[in-house]
């Protein structure tokens, strides 16, 4: 299940080659390769028929390179700019873009197409050097089945996390190590403030006993009662931190298919999350690059990505899935955050985040 796997396993600097598509007798970097290269976290998911179709079109080849959770990712990115592993690096979050942006990763390039997509998403609008690909909500996510058979209301907001029917129930990421984790520390920041009423939350939240795994797939696979592989791993947690298109994909993957999502949302302690790709800087083929970047705001691209990587399109026009609006549709008012200021307080935000909850 593709949803933004965040993983905090030290892979350190193994990449994998998810597709080499065609032959590689012109993976040379040189200014006539017909390969174009994709840097990217463990999280991208495609069509091969659309990614063939691109291929076809353009006449490049397409090699796509995973590393690991987002921060890792955008981490070895930055350690290797002047010799980029790639052209395009797709999947830096807005709670992540300052670090990219400030680094000097990407190279400027306004990408066709650009115009179709939302103003909202566009926070590098004026230099162009990331594009919008995506969208999605971090939130909370319930067992429905544990709160039924508990007889107990399932929480719906951040205030009701501090209950004490909840103590003991919610499984949250580190947010040093996973992306996730850090959306909703800062949905938090966003919602109680950072002249220490977000410290103080947390404080509630470590009292009620919130306990904390290194990145998403642990919490969601290992812990969390409500999806198919903790049940299966015996997880005892009803509550954790994923996103609000987790409960249309636990009804996709599974056989058979039920009636309703297993899971729900608590539709207040959600963050919105935007994922960016840039035409990296010292790129051999920039105009592979450019193409490809294109093709990710296509309507192609952005209409057979919901059921691939379970996120929302950017681009207007592009439909979305019936089994996105049935089971999960997009929080109506997430917790968002200025890029600045994320950028002005992010690490020392993390910095008091951990002395607080995990020492």
């Amino acid at each position: 299940m593709h949803i933004r796997t965040f993983v905090a396993a030290a892979v350190g600097l193994g990449l994998v080659t998810l597709s080499a598509c065609g032959s590689s007798s012109d993976d040379t970097g040189s200014g006539g390769s017909k390969t174009v290269t994709l840097v990217s976290h463990g999280s991208f998911a495609y069509s091969k028929d659309v990614l063939k179709a691109f291929e076809k079109e353009s006449g490049y080849k397409v090699k796509v390179l995973k590393s690991g959770d987002a921060g890792q990712a955008v981490n070895q990115a930055i350690l290797t700019k002047d010799n980029p592993q790639g052209d395009v690096f797709f999947g830096v979050d807005n709670t992540l873009l300052s670090r990219a942006l400030d680094n000097g990763l990407f190279q400027p390039y306004e990408a066709k197409g650009l115009d179709k997509v939302g103003a909202e998403y566009q926070l590098d609008k004026d230099e162009h050097r990331v594009t919008p690909i995506d969208s999605g909500d971090i939130c909370v996510n319930y067992d429905k089945a544990y709160f039924s058979k508990n007889k107990i209301e399932p929480p719906q907001s951040f205030d009701d996390l501090v209950k004490p029917q909840y103590k003991d129930l919610l499984v949250t990421e580190n947010a040093s190590t996973s992306s996730p984790g850090l959306g909703f520390v800062l949905g938090t920041a966003a919602k109680y403030g950072d002249g220490g009423g977000w410290e103080g939350y947390w404080e509630k939240l470590k009292a009620n006993g919130v306990k904390v795994v290194d990145g998403w797939e642990q919490a969601y696979y290992q812990e969390f009662s409500g999806s198919t592989d903790g049940k299966k791993a015996g997880g005892d947690r009803p509550l954790v931190v994923s996103y609000a298109s987790s409960p249309p994909a636990e009804v996709v993957y599974a056989d058979p298919k039920p009636k309703t999502a297993p899971t729900g949302v608590a539709t207040g302690t959600c963050f919105r999350q935007i994922e960016f790709a840039g035409l990296l800087s010292n790129a051999k083929n920039a105009e592979g690059g450019k193409a490809l970047i294109d093709f990710l705001i296509s309507k192609k691209f952005q209409e057979d990505m919901p059921l691939n990587m379970f996120v929302y399109p950017v681009v207007e026009g592009a439909s979305v899935p019936a089994e996105f609006t049935e089971y999960g549709p997009a929080a109506k008012d997430p917790e968002t955050m200025a890029p600045e200021k994320i950028a002005e307080n992010r690490d020392q935000w993390v910095k008091s985040w951990t002395s607080l909850v995990l020492k």
